[in-house]
Formats: C-alpha cells, sequence, structure tokens
C-alpha cells in the first residue's frame, strides 16, 4: 500500500495539476503541499493541520477521503512527534478549578445556577467579613498636645467659653 505522500503526489500529477494550480484552488501554502506530498509532517505543529490539509488535498484530487485519513492516522501513529495528542495545557489544581469542575458536572438549570452562585458569593463575603473581625484593631496614634503659656496682657489668648446657659 502507497504512503499518503504518494497517493497525493501520483493523483496530482494525473490531473496534470502544478503544487501552484493546487495552493491556488485550495489556499494551501505551496510549502505545505510540498511537505504532504514528502511526507515531511515535521513542518507543521499540530496534527490538525495535516489531517485538515490532507482532507482537502484529497477532495480536490477526487480520491478516497476516509481511506486517505485512515492511512495517515496510521503513519502519524508511527511518528514520535504525532503518537500521543499534546496536552491542552498544565494542569491546574487550584481550589477554583476543582470547585468550577464540580459545578459543571452538575445539571442544573439557570435559576438552580444562579441559587448557587449567590451561596458561593454569600460564603466568600462571610469569610472575608469573619477575617477582617478577627484582625486586632490598633487604636490610632495620636500626637500628645502641646501646651503653651501666653502671657495674659499679650492679646495672643481667647476668651474661655461662658458656662453658663445662655437666656433668651
Amino acid at each position: 500500500m502507497s504512503t499518503v505522500a504518494e497517493q497525493l503526489r501520483t493523483a496530482r500529477e494525473a490531473r496534470k495539476l502544478s503544487i501552484n494550480e493546487v495552493a491556488e484552488i485550495t489556499k494551501i501554502r505551496t510549502d505545505h503541499i510540498r511537505a504532504l506530498e514528502d511526507g515531511n509532517f515535521d513542518l507543521f505543529a499540530a496534527p490538525v493541520y495535516i489531517r485538515g490539509f490532507t482532507r482537502t488535498y484529497a477532495t480536490l484530487l477526487k480520491l478516497d477521503v476516509p481511506e486517505v485519513i485512515r492511512t495517515l492516522e496510521q503513519e502519524l501513529g508511527r511518528t514520535e512527534k504525532f503518537a500521543e495528542p499534546p496536552a491542552l495545557s498544565d494542569p491546574d489544581n487550584s481550589l477554583v478549578n476543582f470547585v468550577t469542575l464540580q459545578l459543571s458536572k452538575l445539571n442544573l438549570h439557570r435559576r438552580e445556577l444562579f441559587i448557587v452562585a449567590l451561596i458561593v458569593v454569600a460564603v466568600i463575603v462571610m469569610m472575608v467579613v469573619l477575617r477582617q473581625q478577627r484582625k486586632p484593631v490598633a487604636p490610632p496614634v495620636v500626637p500628645p498636645a502641646r501646651v503653651q503659656s501666653v502671657p495674659q496682657d499679650s492679646g495672643q489668648t481667647l476668651p474661655l467659653p461662658n458656662r453658663t446657659p445662655a437666656r433668651r
């Protein structure tokens, strides 16, 4: 059985299409078409691009697309780079992600989801309030008052307030 690269090249040559014509029709870059025909999959960042370009190219050449993709999967399985699907992201085991995952597993309707969200917000607010209450509050630092004596005849003193209530 021939490889996907050989099938693509043979079918293109049988239809008398140049690589530039194929690139114009499929909107696939010429270097990607050459890489597919050479079986050089290392040029591609991920197998999804290889599958998509091969599917488009095989459809243009009127090949049996499911058979070509099956053969491609076997070839990709033998390569070291594309044997396993890459991880989409680093695993994050934080509490927020755990809670979000558990909530997503529940089959909640909008009203129930809203109620759960309100409860979560209320719990968070209560935790913040309790934490604030636990902190000891230090009394404000007030500098001591300075008292200066001024001679009475200097004119720089104010009269003392009258301690008796004013009569009307």
